[in-house]
Order: structure tokens, then C-alpha cells, then sequence
């Protein structure tokens, strides 16, 4: 089993995108209590590739527990957000970590993240801190997503087969 390095360019690298992401969450988002809609996922899944799920998931886990702690804005600290945190980089990390960046790879990293994660735990830990049932929850989070998967879809799979990211952070869109 590869055991990735922590050597101080993966340090830096994976700081730089733990402070891009507490950014893109609590501060670039547009936030209700039911429904966030935000770019925090692309450094989410690049962490993903770069990392692997494991690592990846442990940076994101300790990111969302930094940001709701320091800038705490709708919602109470919930563990299972957290959790939630963790699966989606480490679904990320699951299908994009050293693997060809194909269409359908990422294509299957969004989709699994939207229905497992979104639309799955995310309104069950809506539901279980606001005392609501599933179903009222729902629409405005299906909403949500039918909006925003399209648009994650298209803005990672730019990202990752685009030269930026194999010159600046050495992310390689053929493994």
C-alpha cells in the first residue's frame, strides 16, 4: 500500500488548500440554514486527488472543525457534518486519487457525493438539528443540487484537465 509523504511541499500544499476551502465555505458561500450554495468543493476534490482519501478526508474534517469553531455563521458545530466532510474527500480521493481524470470519474465522484452526501446525510443532519421531517427539507435541497451538479460537474472536470494544476501543484489529468 502506497503511504503518501509528508514532506513540507505536501504540508504547504495541503494548508494552502485547507485555507482556500475555510474561505470558500464561510465566506464566498451563500448560506441559509437548509441550503449552501458555494465553489468549496473544488479544493475538496483536488485535495482528493492529491492526497488520497484518507489524508484528505482527515485535512477536510479538520477544516470544517476550524471554520465552524472560528466562524461559526447558521448552524451549531454537528459532528455529522463533519463525517460528512470526511466522505466527500474521501470519495474524491476514492476515484480521482492516482487515476485517469476521465469524464466518467468525475462524473461518478459528483453524482456519488450528491445523492449519498447531499442529498443523503447532509438532510438527515439538517433534519435531526431542526427538528424536521425529511420530506419538508427536501425540495429545497434537491433544488439546490439539480443546480449546483452541473455545475461542479463541469467547473472539476475543467479543473482537473486543464494545464493550471499540472504546472502549479503537479496534479496530472492521464493518472
Amino acid at each position: 500500500m502506497f503511504k503518501k509523504k509528508l514532506d513540507a511541499k505536501t504540508i504547504a500544499t495541503m494548508g494552502l488548500l485547507m485555507a482556500l476551502q475555510l474561505v470558500l465555505t464561510r465566506f464566498v458561500s451563500i448560506e441559509t440554514p437548509i441550503v449552501r450554495i458555494g465553489f468549496d468543493f473544488l479544493p475538496i476534490a483536488i485535495m482528493g486527488m492529491l492526497f488520497g482519501p484518507w489524508l484528505s478526508g482527515v485535512a477536510v474534517a479538520m477544516t470544517d472543525i476550524i471554520g465552524i469553531s472560528l466562524f461559526a455563521r447558521t448552524a451549531p458545530f454537528f459532528p455529522g457534518f463533519t463525517l460528512s466532510a470526511f466522505l466527500t474527500a474521501a470519495v474524491y480521493g476514492l476515484f480521482l486519487y492516482k487515476k485517469p481524470k476521465t469524464l466518467l470519474r468525475v462524473a461518478l465522484a459528483v453524482i456519488t457525493v450528491t445523492i449519498v452526501i447531499n442529498l443523503g446525510l447532509n438532510t438527515l443532519w439538517l433534519s435531526m438539528i431542526y427538528d424536521k421531517a425529511m420530506i419538508v427539507i427536501f425540495p429545497a435541497r434537491i433544488l439546490q443540487n439539480l443546480i449546483m451538479t452541473p455545475i461542479q460537474f463541469a467547473l472539476l472536470y475543467f479543473v482537473v484537465r486543464s494545464n493550471i494544476l499540472t504546472k502549479t501543484i503537479g496534479i496530472d489529468s492521464t493518472k
